[in-house]
């Protein structure tokens, strides 16, 4: 700490604070009791102030000092009354010099400061003035000379110290005063050199001791003063003279960097020096490293001459960069470090591909400068034309087929050379005719394209999360630097196309434009007027199109369109070139796709027709009956063209067709036809006969399809009938253009008269005769389980034959009528036939109910087994009296005879006795017997026979022997004979 009394010199101060330290133990108490006594002897109205310069420098390693500093702060202000004052000074952000704190000597900290509370910011806003009065003031003797030297060459000094795009703080010389103040160092010089060193102390070329304030200022230019003071008057300094004031504090990367440079053979000194003066200003924003600032930065004299030092600094700055020490981006060149120059070289030594370049100055000068544009919408019809973009004939983006070519010559090109004003011309008029740009030679221009292409391609391969965060941090300027370099080209390139010379269709162009795109839009202007020929023929353009188009579509009137097209607004001309290109290619077979019509035809050159303007004249032929329009292989009706025709993404399906007219004889003979098969007459004109014939055919169509569905079930007729005529009717509905509908028509006349035939048939069948035939079938099936019995009949028969052939006809339309005869024929014989069988039927049935009833009645059985027995004869007799079947009625019979056999064998069952154990004696009463039954021999005398007939007595007496035997066999076991 240094003190010192108000008015005192510092060393008789000092002296003082030595005597009392060597006299007494300095403590807190003895300093404060020595104050307090210094300030006694001097009387009361003496002050005392003690300044603690820097704090930071040591508080920020022993907080104790601090707190004794409180201490001492208080205790003198509390002996002495006020008349000492303590000051401490330390740096604005005291925290950043501190570091991190331990929080509770933080909070101290924080708590001391509060004791503080008269806080004075004490900036270096106004260093200048401090370097002035402190290094720089002048006596009284030198004064003059300089303020003649200044009256003498103020104006040279005014051009000499100017800068470009620079902030105002940059200022030089306000007057001769201001000049013998600051000289040798220029005014500017004082913000720059601060910048300098809070620029370099935040990138962190340097330690952060490098202070900002005035002591390092005046270091910086008290050094700078040094090296010239034994030059004569009229020198200046240059900025790479305060290069040495902070190089003590550069960081070993930077600081090797040029002291590497300043052993390097390829060098000269002045090359060292600024490069030193591109390091100072590396990292400050508000100047710019650009030829014309280093050169104000360079000078040294008041009168040097700017332009000689101008090509020494180009020269070096080549040399500079050659060596890779620097880069340039634009006009501007940057200090490199160590780190910075070894990337730098590796951009450097990156490939290009063929074509590389081409393309991107394709796209800056076409999707930047251009805007992206593809087309040009000409004014005088409204039309777009597209163009092809070409780049030192390269290709740019998607080629289109006929469309317009604009081409860009750069001085990249490789025969750059060759396009003089002869070739030029002659290129433009390739392709029809073209638009070519050829630029101005710019020497700078190939080396922005390809530091930034190696740039780009640099950074895509070589970034990645891996990398140290230095590298990426120069990765990341890099690209920065990249985006701004592609700016540039973009502001260069938009510059060298608006001055460069402009070709068209063969002629060398003098147009004027503000911009670029300007120009290209006069220049495709000149281009359509001077290419597209036949562009006159279309004399009036509607301003609606598309109304218009739907308007003449909707009239459908060709009497109506006829006198139309004959006014100059219909465009007369443009419309019989439509009619002969379209009949020139009906007569060569040439498909003709709307689209080919509307795009490649009308739309390119020498055409350059707007595309629904040509849909307007084609829906005028549409409507005069000219053309059709057809769409995947039919016509579309005019009534529904509208749509279909002002849809772009359907014209590459809809083909053009030119129609041929019927003529009368075949009219009138196709009426004719139409009256015979529809029994009307249709109408006189081509197109209403086909409407009218369409119609009729439609509705045919609605009705066989109606029956269709029936007649495949196999169960109805006219399958085939209906099937031929779909298939004759489907053959003239195919056909979409009227003529050629009315052709097939009269084609088919055998074939559509036999269908009217048909028709009639099957129309009377389904909607009159189905009933009819629908009872036939079932009456039919009705009869089939007795149809070999009725066959046999005499009536019977030939009826049930002819219901069935009549059922089998695949034209039965005629003899359906008979079916109620037929039908009525076979039921009387079927019903007597069935009513004989069944009540020969219910007579076994009562036969053999008597007989199981006299059996039930013999033996005593429960009313279950009764119940039981009696059932299936009972259902059976109700199945009886239902059936209609010959042949289950005899089954029923059958099955009649049998029923009392299953009753018997119940019987048995029932009275079968169980097993019981033997009796017990308990009386001498005697026992029952349970009941039982006889058992049943069955014989069935037919089976007794061995031969089919008998022919003899012999043969009878066999018989008749067998059939005793089986008798009386059957008595001898007291079994019941039953005969079958």
């Amino acid at each position: 700490a240094v003190s010192h009394t108000l008015g005192q010199s510092e060393e008789a101060s000092s002296k003082w604070f030595d005597n009392m330290e060597n006299a007494f133990p300095l403590t807190i108490e003895n300093f404060c009791q020595w104050v307090k006594e210094y300030l006694d002897s001097k009387g009361p109205a003496h002050r005392l102030v003690f300044l603690v310069d820097e704090i930071g420098q040591f508080v920020g390693q022993d907080t104790q000092r601090m707190l004794n500093l409180q201490t001492i702060t208080e205790d003198i202000g509390t002996q002495c009354g006020g008349r000492a004052w303590v000051v401490v000074t330390s740096q604005e952000d005291i925290d950043a010099v501190l570091g991190e704190m331990k929080k509770g000597a933080a909070n101290d900290f924080s708590k001391i400061q509060g004791r503080f509370k008269t806080r004075l910011s004490l900036s270096s806003a106004n260093v200048d003035e401090v370097i002035q009065e402190r290094l720089l003031a002048k006596t009284s003797a030198s004064r003059r000379p300089l303020q003649d030297l200044y009256a003498a060459k103020g104006d040279i000094l005014k051009n000499q110290l100017s800068f470009t795009g620079v902030g105002p703080t940059l200022r030089a010389f306000k007057d001769g005063n201001d000049f013998v103040r600051n000289y040798p160092f220029a005014p500017y010089q004082f913000q720059l050199v601060q910048k300098v060193f809070e620029a370099i102390r935040k990138a962190g070329a340097t330690g952060l001791h490098l202070a900002r304030g005035e002591r390092s200022m005046l270091d910086a230019f008290q050094s700078a003063a040094t090296q010239v003071a034994g030059n004569r008057v009229g020198v200046l300094i240059p900025f790479w003279r305060f290069y040495p004031s902070i190089e003590s504090f550069l960081d070993t990367s930077v600081k090797r960097t040029i002291d590497q440079a300043q052993t390097n053979a390829s060098l000269e000194e002045f090359d060292v020096h600024l490069l030193q003066v591109l390091f100072l200003i590396r990292y400050v924003e508000d100047i710019k490293g650009n030829v014309n600032n280093l050169v104000t930065l360079c000078i040294d004299q008041i009168d040097a001459d700017r332009l000689a030092l101008r090509r020494r600094i180009e020269a070096s700055l080549q040399r500079l960069e050659k060596e890779t020490l620097i880069s340039r981006s634009g006009d501007n060149y940057f200090f490199l470090t160590n780190e910075e120059r070894d990337i730098n070289r590796e951009i450097k030594l990156v490939d290009l591909g063929s074509g590389e370049e081409a393309r991107l100055l394709g796209e800056l000068i076409f999707d930047d400068v251009l805007k992206g544009s593809r087309k040009h919408r000409y004014a005088v019809n409204g039309k777009d034309f597209p163009f092809n973009a070409l780049c030192d004939l390269h290709p740019v983006g998607r080629r289109v087929e006929n469309a317009l070519t604009v081409s860009v010559i750069t001085p990249l090109a490789d025969d750059y050379r060759l396009f003089d004003n002869g070739r030029c011309i002659l290129t433009s008029t390739q392709e029809n005719g073209q638009i070519l740009f050829k630029l101005a030679d710019d020497d700078g221009l190939g080396r922005d394209v390809r530091t930034y292409l190696k740039t780009e391609k640099y950074i895509a391969r070589k970034n990645d999360g891996a990398l140290p965060k230095t590298t990426l941090r120069i990765l990341h300027d890099s690209a920065e630097d990249n985006r701004g370099r592609r700016e540039r080209l973009v502001h260069t390139l938009a510059a060298l196309l608006t001055e460069a010379e402009l070709y068209a269709s063969g002629s060398k162009l003098s147009l004027k434009a503000a911009d670029a795109p300007n120009l290209l839009n006069q220049a495709l202007d000149y281009l359509v007027q001077n290419t597209f020929s036949k562009m006159g023929l279309l004399k009036r353009l509607n301003s609606n199109p598309l109304q218009e188009i739907q308007a003449v579509l909707r009239s459908n009137d060709i009497a109506q369109q006829t006198l139309a097209v004959r006014t100059e607004d219909a465009n007369p001309q443009a419309l019989e070139d439509l009619r002969a290109y379209i009949d020139l290619s009906s007569r060569a077979s040439r498909t003709l796709v709307l689209h080919d019509l509307v795009e490649n035809r009308y739309g390119v050159r020498p055409y350059g027709w707007p595309e629904f303007e040509t849909l307007l004249l084609l829906a005028r032929l549409v409507v005069l009956g000219e053309i059709q329009v057809v769409l995947n292989g039919g016509v579309v009706p005019t009534d529904k063209l509208f749509g279909d025709l002002t849809t772009p993404a359907k014209w590459r399906k809809l083909v053009l067709v030119q129609r041929r007219s019927v003529d009368t004889h075949l009219l009138q003979s196709t009426r004719t036809l139409g009256k015979d098969l529809f029994s009307e007459m249709g109408p006189e004109t081509e197109e209403a006969l086909f409407n009218f014939l369409r119609l009729k055919l439609k509705g045919w169509e609605t009705d066989l399809l109606s029956f269709k569905p029936l007649a495949e079930t196999g169960s109805y007729p006219g399958k085939e009938a209906i099937a031929e005529g779909l298939r004759t009717i489907a053959r003239v509905l195919s056909e979409e253009d009227s003529f050629q509908c009315i052709e097939r028509f009269n084609s088919l006349k055998n074939e559509l008269q036999d269908l009217a035939n048909r028709f009639q048939d099957l129309k009377h069948f389904y909607e009159r005769q189905k009933p009819a035939w629908e009872g036939l079938r079932k009456a039919l099936d009705r009869f089939q389980p007795n149809r070999r019995e009725l066959e046999r009949d005499a009536k019977a028969g030939p009826a049930l034959q002819r219901m069935a052939a009549i059922l089998a006809a695949s034209e039965p339309y005629g003899w359906i009528k008979e079916s109620s005869g037929l039908i009525q024929t076979v039921t009387e014989v079927n019903d007597a036939l069935v009513t004989s069988r069944r009540a020969a039927v219910l007579d076994t049935i009562a036969h053999q109910s008597a007989l199981i009833d006299q059996e039930l009645a013999a033996h005593p059985v429960d009313a279950s087994v009764k119940e039981a027995s009696l059932a299936p004869i009972q259902e059976l007799k109700r199945q009886v009296q239902e059936e209609q079947s010959l042949a289950h009625l005899a089954q029923a019979q059958s099955e009649a005879m049998g029923a009392l056999d299953d009753v018997v064998t119940r019987i048995e069952s029932a009275l079968k006795p169980a097993v019981r154990p033997p009796p017990t004696i308990t009386s001498s009463a005697p026992v029952a017997p349970p009941p039982t039954v006889r058992p049943r021999k069955v014989i069935k005398p037919a089976e007794l026979s061995t031969k089919p007939y008998l022919e003899s007595q012999a043969d009878v007496d066999a018989f008749l022997a067998t059939l005793r035997q089986q008798l009386e066999s059957a008595l001898a076991k007291d079994e019941r004979i039953q005969i079958r």
